[in-house]
């Protein structure tokens, strides 16, 4: 029945780095089911990346198994693999030589698209993350804004239709308002299209206003796991319990403010 099998799934997987083969990802277990939009949050170091990478096969595990769809990654074509997920990072990684909708092309041209279904292709895309079709088509990276460069790069990862996304601080570079309304943008896309999307996040408010579910890694482990008001709770680790504090305390100074008060 559809539905009852996780989109990815992580089982006891466990990725070592340097001489010491210290674990930047120790036994982790995860399934993220379809449609569901996931946050995962941590310090520096934690292994959120690693994690992240480690779906696309961008970095493998040394124990354990990660599944896409049922399938085992390292049992499939890398380079099929990653044209079927889509995925966004902060910097985003246009190439400089190429305009907008060149950029956007680019991995449907790679997977053989047909040529005249390419550029209504490009079109729908750019509707899709609000960028004027006649306005940003034909510009160069250097010619936009941070934030309608990671427009483009959304845009870009949902070319070949994945029905996965992964996101590495998508939003981490851009300006207060660029970011609300970019982060707002990409939820909403990820409701219409019914995806599934991982994303990494420094940004507690991202995780807890933006997403369906949040873990935490410290240390290469999963220490929590929950709804964001779940993990809201008392009953949480003290490191998770601080984190979760960190927004509370935000909106509690800024009441104070909007009331005329001492925001410390």
């Amino acid at each position: 029945m559809k539905g009852l099998q996780p989109a990815i799934a992580f089982d006891r997987v466990t990725r070592r780095f340097g001489e010491s083969g210290t674990a930047a990802v120790d036994a982790v277990t995860l399934a993220v089911p379809e449609r569901q939009f996931l946050a995962v949050v941590g310090p520096s170091g934690s292994g959120k990346t690693t994690l992240l990478r480690m779906v696309n096969r961008l970095t493998p595990p040394d124990e354990g198994t990660v599944r896409v769809d049922g399938e085992d990654v390292m049992a499939l074509d890398p380079i099929g693999l990653r044209r079927r997920i889509g995925y966004v990072f902060q910097g985003v990684g246009l190439f400089p030589h190429m305009t907008v909708a060149e950029n956007i092309a680019i991995t449907p041209r790679l997977m053989g698209a047909r040529r005249d279904a390419i550029s209504p292709r490009v079109d729908e895309l750019l509707d899709l993350v609000r960028l004027d079709r006649h306005t940003y088509r034909g510009r160069y990276p250097r010619e936009l804004s941070g934030g309608q460069r990671q427009r483009v790069g959304i845009a870009r990862a949902l070319a070949a239709q994945p029905r996965i996304v992964l996101m590495d601080e998508p939003f981490g570079a851009l300006d207060p308002l660029t970011r609300e309304a970019l982060a707002t943008d990409y939820r909403a896309l990820h409701d219409d299209l019914g995806l599934t999307t991982i994303m990494i996040t420094h940004d507690m408010q991202d995780a807890l206003l933006l997403t369906d579910r949040v873990v935490v890694m410290r240390s290469g482990k999963l220490i929590a796991d929950g709804a964001p008001q779940a993990l809201m709770g008392n009953d949480q680790p003290d490191y998770v319990r601080a984190l979760m504090e960190t927004p509370r305390r935000n909106a509690e100074r800024l009441n104070r403010l909007i009331a005329g008060g001492d925001p410390a």
